[in-house]
C-alpha cells in the first residue's frame, strides 16, 4: 500500500493553492471617472455645510477648503518649490546664498561687529587655501569667513568651507550646510575644490579645536599630519593663514557632560551658560565682538625627493600653526573685551 492509497487523515487540513489575483488595470478613462467622483463628493460636502461653518464671522469670504489644500501642499513639499538654478557638485545653492546675504551682513556688521584686519594681504585672484583656527561647535567661523572673503575680495568669489564629520552627517543640518557652501573635510574634496578654481577654507585643528573648553580658548591644538600643506603643494595654491577671535565665546563650553551623553549615544553634551538651561534658546550664539586677522600668503617650496617632502611638510605645518597663533594673539590684543 503506497502513500497515495492511504486514507486521508481527518486531522490534516489539505493545503490549497491560492492563485494571485491580477492587479486591476486602470485605464485613463477610469482615472478620470474616479477624479470626477471625488470632486462631486467634495462639492456635496461643501453644499451640506452650514454657511456659518464655511465663513468666519470676523473674516468673511475665506475659502477654508482652499487654505487647507494649500497647507497640505506646502507640508508635503516642506516648503520646496520648482525653480531652475545652478547647483554645483557639492550642493551649494546660489539662490539661497543671495537670499541669506542680508542676514549674513547683519550678523557680521551689527550682531558680531566683525573687525577685519589686513585683508589687503590676500591675493586678488585664486584659488587660495585659507587656513584658520577652529572656533566653537557650530560652524559660524567658516560661514562668516566665507562671507567676508566674498564681500571684500570679489575676485576670489565665495570660498567653500570644510566641515567635520560630526556636522556634515547630521540629518537635518547637513542639507542646509551643503546649500550654504559647506563640504565634508577630506583630502578628496579639498583637491576637487581647488582644481575647479574655487578657494577653500580649512580648519586643521578639526574636532579637537571645536570642542575646546572655555579655559583652553584660543590655544591652538595640533594640526594633524599636514593635510593642508600637502593639499596646497599638490594643487599649487597659496596658503593664507587667518586668525579668528570672538567665535569661541559665542558658544563657550564650560565643561562637558559624559554621563548623560552615553545614554544618548553622543561623545559628550556641552554645558554652556545658556544650554541646556534655556533649552532650544541656548543654541543661539552670544553677541560677542569678533576680530578676523589675515596673514601674508605662504609660498611652499617644491621638495627634491620623498625624504625632503616629509621634512618640508612637517616644518611647514609647524610654522603655519605658529603663524595662526600669532594672528589670534594679535586679534586678542586689539579687542578691548569680549563684548567690545
Amino acid at each position: 500500500m503506497t502513500d497515495r492509497d492511504q486514507a486521508p487523515d481527518d486531522n490534516v487540513i489539505p493545503l490549497r493553492r491560492h492563485r494571485r489575483r491580477p492587479a486591476p488595470d486602470f485605464d485613463e478613462a477610469s482615472i478620470d471617472a474616479l477624479r470626477d467622483a471625488l470632486e462631486d463628493l467634495r462639492n456635496q460636502i461643501r453644499s451640506r455645510l452650514p454657511e456659518a461653518d464655511r465663513v468666519s464671522a470676523g473674516e468673511p469670504g475665506i475659502d477654508w477648503f482652499g487654505l487647507f489644500d494649500e497647507l497640505r501642499s506646502r507640508i508635503s513639499t516642506l516648503g520646496m518649490r520648482e525653480r531652475s538654478v545652478e547647483i554645483d557638485e557639492f550642493g551649494a545653492d546660489a539662490e539661497l546664498l543671495i537670499r541669506t546675504r542680508p542676514l549674513l551682513d547683519w550678523m557680521s556688521g551689527s550682531y558680531w561687529r566683525i573687525e577685519v584686519q589686513d585683508v589687503d594681504r590676500v591675493p586678488a585672484t585664486g584659488p587660495v587655501l585659507f587656513v584658520a583656527n577652529r572656533s566653537g561647535l557650530l560652524p559660524y567661523d567658516g560661514l562668516m569667513l566665507a562671507h567676508i572673503v566674498e564681500r571684500m575680495i570679489p575676485g576670489l568669489g565665495r570660498p567653500r568651507h570644510m566641515l567635520a564629520d560630526g556636522l556634515i552627517t547630521l540629518p537635518f543640518a547637513q542639507p542646509f550646510l551643503a546649500r550654504m557652501g559647506g563640504i565634508r573635510a577630506c583630502r578628496e574634496n579639498a583637491d576637487r575644490t581647488l582644481r575647479t578654481g574655487r578657494s577653500l577654507i580649512a580648519f586643521p585643528e578639526g574636532a579637537k579645536g571645536a570642542t575646546k573648553t572655555f579655559r583652553e580658548r584660543y590655544r591652538l591644538k595640533r594640526f594633524g599630519r599636514g593635510g593642508v600643506v600637502r593639499a596646497a603643494m599638490d594643487n599649487h595654491v597659496q596658503l593664507v593663514p587667518v586668525g579668528i577671535v570672538g567665535a569661541e565665546e559665542a558658544h563657550p563650553i564650560l565643561f562637558k557632560s559624559h554621563t548623560a551623553a552615553r545614554m544618548l549615544g553622543l561623545p559628550f553634551i556641552p554645558i554652556t551658560p545658556t544650554f541646556p538651561v534655556l533649552g532650544p534658546l541656548g543654541l543661539l550664539p552670544l553677541p560677542t565682538k569678533w576680530v578676523v586677522v589675515f596673514g601674508d600668503p605662504i609660498e611652499l617650496c617644491e621638495p627634491s625627493d620623498a625624504d625632503d617632502e616629509e621634512l618640508i611638510i612637517s616644518r611647514s605645518t609647524a610654522a603655519l600653526r605658529d603663524r595662526i597663533q600669532e594672528l589670534v594673539d594679535q586679534g586678542l590684543d586689539c579687542r578691548q573685551s569680549v563684548w567690545d
